[in-house]
């Protein structure tokens, strides 16, 4: 009996891409590294399914009188709603900014990252028999399999996005076009935004695109994914014809594609 590995229970798990095929190459069943390009794909097809992400941010030289002394220059991270929402440029995260927040305080006039990981959709539950059949004595039905595959969080895709804010015009109006499109399309993907929209009576709020201006990612293990710096023209330049024409890892692969 082979021996099963922590690796050999990760394989199948860490070249999940469908990446569309490359004709010009024969197939020698070699595992294919998406390229740079092929990465930025996949990254604008995360950031289009993902709602969640951390931006990390510095405290400005000049704070509120509330922060602690000497929090000056130093790192803060948190959790923030996402979202592909700019209909000008969907290749920004669309952001809803709240004055209230220590993160888009700190974010004003200066540098951020959003820092976005891939969380695939969970595994299938493991066979089970039938409840019959555990009073049945004579019944030959298997015994039901435990799962041991698991997502590993080393094998799935990362990435950093760095760059600065800038307001969306006209999406604080609901009236306007952009700002129907932006408001319908954010509180869609978070329902309950829709209590703090710009305008509200709790606290004061606009909408904001980051301004990618670099891209670090982590597509997994390197020995099948790429990982390293992606160039801003190619995150720019995704169509949403390419973010359909791929799939990550846990989602049902394409038809004609390629691991």
């Amino acid at each position: 009996m082979k021996p099963t590995t922590l690796l050999s229970t990760l394989l199948p798990l860490t070249s999940a891409y469908t990446i569309p095929k490359d004709t010009t190459t024969p197939n020698n069943n070699a595992i294919k590294i998406p390229t740079a390009r092929e990465s930025a794909i996949l990254a604008r097809r995360i950031l289009t399914l993902t709602p969640l992400g951390t931006i990390s941010t510095i405290f400005p030289s000049t704070t509120s009188s509330r922060n602690p002394p000497g929090i000056e220059g130093k790192p803060h991270a948190l959790m923030e709603y996402i979202s592909a929402c700019d209909p000008l440029t969907p290749s920004n995260p669309t952001l809803l900014s709240l004055n209230i927040s220590s993160t888009f305080r700190n974010a004003a006039n200066a540098n951020l990252s959003l820092a976005i990981t891939w969380t695939p959709p969970p595994l299938p539950p493991p066979p089970s028999r039938s409840f019959l059949s555990h009073l049945n004595p004579f019944s030959h039905s298997a015994p039901a399999q435990t799962q041991t595959q698991s997502y590993s969080a080393a094998a799935l895709p990362r990435y950093s996005l760095m760059g600065y804010l800038e307001p969306i015009p006209g999406a604080d109006d609901p009236k306007s076009d952009v700002g129907k499109l932006v408001q319908t399309c954010y509180t869609t993907a978070h329902p309950d935004a829709r209590y703090w929209l710009p305008g509200n009576r709790i606290h004061e709020s606009h909408f904001v695109r980051l301004v990618v201006t670099e891209i670090y990612w982590v597509g997994g293990f390197g020995d099948r994914a790429y990982i390293g710096w992606i160039d801003a023209k190619d995150w720019e330049s995704v169509t949403e014809e390419e973010i359909e024409g791929v799939r990550l890892p846990g989602e049902e692969p394409l038809e004609g594609g390629d691991l």
